[in-house]
């Protein structure tokens, strides 16, 4: 058994993706586009985890707006050119992978937006795992009307939180 690690996400990786997202995120849910559309607009910020030489989990993120979030389930068509933030879209481990994974793909993403010179992750916690991300070095944010009301859409618990890259 090998221990767990990240690899670029490949087009042909999109099945297990969507497979794992439906049982990580059964009521998030987000069609196969979505999913295809940002490994093709920023591949290098998608990874899929391997372990026992199978995809046991996957990371999204990209470059975006802060105090944006893209809607849940919606195509982006393009990336903004003057992103300011690394957003990570989603990060799902099937259960019995779980445990020091996450570091590992977020020091990735890190280092990706440092090359990038972004100076801040952003992502949205669901699932009450806010305390985990909190771990990882985000914190929750205010947010307006208008954000609140996009959050929504990612459940009752979801959370704005940011990473500062400078501090990190």
């Amino acid at each position: 058994m090998s221990k767990p690690h990240w690899r670029p996400a490949h087009a042909s990786d999109l099945p297990a993706i969507s497979a794992i997202a439906a049982r990580v995120h059964p009521g998030l849910p987000e069609r196969p586009e979505v999913f295809d559309e940002k490994t093709r607009l920023y591949p290098d910020g998608c990874r899929v985890l391997i372990a026992d030489d199978e995809i046991a989990g996957y990371g999204l993120a990209h470059p975006w707006k802060l105090h944006q979030i893209p809607p849940l389930d919606g195509l982006l068509e393009r990336l903004p050119e003057d992103a300011d933030c690394l957003y990570v879209h989603d990060v799902a481990v099937m259960p019995e992978f779980r445990g020091g994974v996450l570091r590992a793909y977020i020091a990735d993403i890190e280092q990706l937006a440092r090359a990038s010179r972004i100076a801040t992750l952003a992502l949205v916690s669901v699932y009450a795992t806010q305390p985990m991300w909190q771990r990882l070095g985000f914190r929750p944010v205010a947010v307006d009307a208008a954000l609140r009301a996009k959050l929504a859409s990612y459940g009752e618990d979801a959370t704005y939180m940011l990473r500062d890259l400078a501090t990190a």
